[in-house]
């Protein structure tokens, strides 16, 4: 007689206690590989015009342009695919994007005008928006709370190593000829071919399955990739979750939604109009060595997310933010004030600028998921994505223009006011996400939130 199988043990386990399994670090990989890849396609093109603009007759106005196109990409890819991540999952977008990253980069070695480039500069823009929502949100709804913080911050320090290794690259390959630009482009086709491969076969998120209404489904997609000991997300009962758009503004989420968009961009406007054309800020102060203290700023960009990975969890998302807003405003008003100080003075303000800013950037990648509720996470991530790129762009554009017609002092006093009214919004409306579970961001979704103030008290100020 053949003996019975023994019954199999019940799971254990919640999904967001699940512990870590190799598929937890396959997933980390080819989300942090892709925005490696997004920081190097960003960041190649600053150092790219400088090398680009005699060979293509470039004036002012175009280096502007093809500074902010990108961006300007990343606005309309991001606005257009939280809906569709909503709608129809992560993975549809997620396991192509970065092929076709791939293949507009490599392009843009063949483009013979600015218009040539600015096409593709839009083009890859576009694509990278897509993967600014999807990796923010698979990785969210697939991390065990204890590290998800951690692993999301990882984003950052991706984002900002492939932001300096381009402009490294670029400044060692400046002097090699009058074509070296366009191999600085082609090259940030590789790290989206490197990463592409580690997607294609990723699965579809639990949680969107479950909130979707295919339980089956996602405890197929646990118990294979988990084991068996994890519970898969559970579902909110009856509770219908809203997915229009117009949700994002409903009393659940607005405040969230003002939060997530305002304190975004007034982190990144600074940000990208700074490190686009960092050396000639520093030639504009007649900082010689323009290059030079460019690499300094670079790598505090990338020591800065770093150092942001340390704090993420050891103090709450709103000191981090009003913190960071402040400090980083202090560096910019003291550039914008002093009168002729020396060289090391000025570039060590601009290395406390960039380090925390970057620092301060680990909480895109963390604290923007935190504010929504699955199926609104990827629009969320998306609307503030965009409306943080509409700031950004119009910055890279306005910049150059700023500094040629008004000079440095006033470029840099103007980042100063942006970066105090990022401080003030969140101070006052910015609510605490440190602790929560994804069910209880899910649960954000169906009923009102008091004010800013109000949610904020629930966690540490």
């Amino acid at each position: 007689m053949t003996p019975a199988t023994p019954p199999v043990p019940p799971a254990s386990v919640d999904y967001d206690a699940a512990p870590l399994v190799a598929f937890h670090l396959r997933v980390a990989v080819a989300s942090v590989g892709g925005v490696y890849a997004d920081g190097f396609g960003l960041g190649i093109i600053g150092i790219a015009l400088s090398s680009a603009a005699p060979g293509l007759h470039l004036p002012a106005m175009w280096l502007g342009l093809l500074g902010g196109a990108s961006l300007a990409g990343l606005f309309l890819g991001a606005l257009a695919t939280g809906p569709i991540a909503d709608r129809i999952g992560r993975r549809p977008v997620y396991a192509w994007n970065m092929i076709v990253a791939a293949i507009a980069s490599a392009l843009q070695g063949l483009a013979g005008s600015g218009a040539v480039l600015l096409v593709l500069r839009v083009v890859i823009g576009i694509v990278l928006g897509t993967d600014y929502v999807v990796s923010k949100a698979l990785l969210t709804e697939f991390m065990p709370l204890r590290v998800r913080a951690r692993v999301l911050s990882l984003l950052s320090v991706a984002w900002a190593g492939g932001y300096a290794s381009a402009y490294a690259l670029g400044a060692a390959m400046s002097g090699v000829g009058p074509g070296a630009w366009r191999w600085m482009l082609v090259a940030s086709a590789l790290p989206c071919l490197l990463v592409a491969p580690l997607r294609l076969g990723m699965p579809e998120s639990p949680v969107w399955l479950v909130r979707r209404g295919h339980p089956d489904r996602a405890a197929r997609v646990v118990e294979a990739r988990l084991g068996t000991g994890v519970r898969p997300p559970a579902p909110l009962g009856a509770v219908r979750l809203a997915t229009a758009w117009s949700a994002l503004f409903a009393p659940a989420c607005r405040v969230r939604t003002f939060v997530a968009c305002a304190f975004f961009t007034c982190q990144v406007v600074p940000y990208f109009a700074i490190g686009t054309f960092v050396t000639q800020v520093m030639a504009a102060l007649h900082l010689s060595g323009g290059y030079v203290g460019g690499i300094v700023y670079n790598v505090a960009i990338f020591l800065g997310a770093v150092g942001g990975v340390l704090v993420i969890d050891r103090i709450s998302r709103r000191r981090f933010l009003i913190g960071s807003f402040l400090t980083a405003a202090l560096a910019m008003l003291a550039l914008s004030v002093l009168p002729d100080p020396p060289a090391i003075v000025m570039i060590a303000l601009f290395a406390v600028f960039a380090g925390v800013v970057s620092g301060a950037s680990n909480l895109v990648y963390v604290y923007v998921p935190e504010l929504f509720p699955t199926m609104l996470r990827a629009s969320g991530i998306g609307i503030a994505v965009a409306a943080s790129r509409v700031g950004s762009a119009l910055g890279t554009f306005v910049l150059p223009l700023v500094l040629a017609g008004f000079g440095a002092q006033t470029a840099l006093g103007s980042c100063f006011v942006i970066l105090m009214l990022g401080a003030g919004i969140c101070w006052r409306y910015a609510p605490e996400t440190r602790h929560l579970g994804l069910e209880a961001l899910d649960r954000l979704g169906i009923r009102p939130e008091a004010d800013g103030r109000a949610a904020a008290a629930t966690g540490e100020g």
